[in-house]
């Protein structure tokens, strides 16, 4: 397996500034820290195994839009792929999400914060900017195999991963979907999509009241990756669980064991 880059004095001392957020004893590391990227403070965190066996895989979680980097959607795959696989698993906050805030809220407001945000079209490059600071950043801590990153985030999640999966060769897998061409300011999603060439797992919500499911269709068959799949679950546009996270798990693991 690749070895991580080579941590150099200044990154050392980075990594001793990172806020650990762990009880002694958890099996589950946690930790925190943030970048600056053209002025803008990103805020990050991590997990991944207490007692690292080598580097491992990466999975980076792109949450809703209106969570941020701990809300339940990024635990719900963390915990596992960490506790059960050995993986590292890091998010970071959305643009109007989390840490960015001024005042901390997980609600509706932040929802259409983020909503007007993306229909101006003009947040896309920001975030792939962010998250590249932060691949930077961890592709360099020695419990990452730099070779094996993998994406997961749909809704918001794909809205801003899948320009990221597009523009980052290493993403060597992509769980995207419950996003569509019907949402304004998505024609950019098309365009990326045709650059993506990685396996992807693609899921959509039989009942899904946000987006139609033609505009899904239209972007998952967008993507030119020969390695795809698009798998129909039921219910509304939420949170992934039962099955729907099942999948998720067993996607990544199948994908990036094998690198």
């Amino acid at each position: 397996m690749p070895q991580a880059l080579k941590i150099d004095s200044n990154l050392k001392e980075f990594l001793m500034n990172m806020i650990d957020l762990s009880p002694a004893g958890a099996p589950i590391r946690v930790r925190e820290f943030t970048s600056t990227v053209a002025g803008r403070t990103v805020p990050a965190r991590v997990w991944s195994p207490t007692l690292a066996a080598g580097p491992a895989p990466l999975v980076l979680v792109g949450h809703g839009g209106s969570g941020h980097k701990a809300s339940q959607l990024v635990i719900d795959i963390a915990e596992p792929l960490v506790r059960h696989h050995g993986f590292v698993v890091a998010a970071i906050d959305g643009p109007v999400h989390g840490a960015r805030r001024a005042v901390f809220d997980d609600g509706v407001a932040v929802r259409q914060e983020f909503r007007d945000l993306w229909a101006k079209g003009q947040s896309v490059d920001d975030m792939v900017n962010d998250w590249q600071a932060v691949i930077d950043v961890l592709c360099q801590l020695p419990e990452v195999d730099a070779e094996a990153i993998g994406w997961y985030g749909i809704s918001m999640g794909t809205a801003y991963g899948l320009p990221l999966v597009a523009a980052h060769q290493n993403i060597k897998a992509a769980v995207l979907g419950m996003w569509g061409t019907s949402r304004v300011a998505s024609e950019r999603l098309v365009i990326d999509a045709a650059k993506i060439h990685c396996p992807v797992l693609f899921q959509q919500k039989a009942d899904d009241e946000f987006f139609t499911s033609e505009g899904q269709f239209e972007l998952f068959d967008a993507i030119a990756s020969r390695n795809k799949t698009h798998r129909l679950y039921p219910g509304l546009h939420s949170d992934p669980k039962d099955e729907q996270l099942r999948d998720i798990e067993a996607f990544l693991v199948q994908q990036l064991r094998q690198l």
